[in-house]
């Protein structure tokens, strides 16, 4: 089941023109300032062509994460049958 993501249209001038945070549920929110709509407009392909990039980036850091914790994890085993527990 796909999740929606909340998505906020504001304007504001002390605001950038597109945001991602969490909402008060800590899930995805999409603020996007209709202040900076000319900006918006003209890099709308770049815009969406982020998302495969973002993935990437966010897919190699926690592949990272994990072979980080996973060489942790490893290393407690290890040091858990030397000293004679686990």
């Amino acid at each position: 089941m796909k999740k929606q993501v909340e998505i906020r249209i504001i304007n504001t001038e002390e605001m950038p023109p597109i945001v991602i945070s969490a909402n008060e549920n800590d899930e995805p929110k999409v603020v996007l300032n209709t202040y900076h709509k000319l900006w918006i407009t003209l890099n709308r392909k770049i815009i969406a062509g982020i998302v495969e990039d973002l993935y990437s980036k966010m897919d190699m850091i926690l592949t990272s994460y994990l072979e980080e914790q996973y060489q942790f994890e490893k290393e407690d085993r290890e040091f858990g049958a030397e000293n004679g527990s686990m």
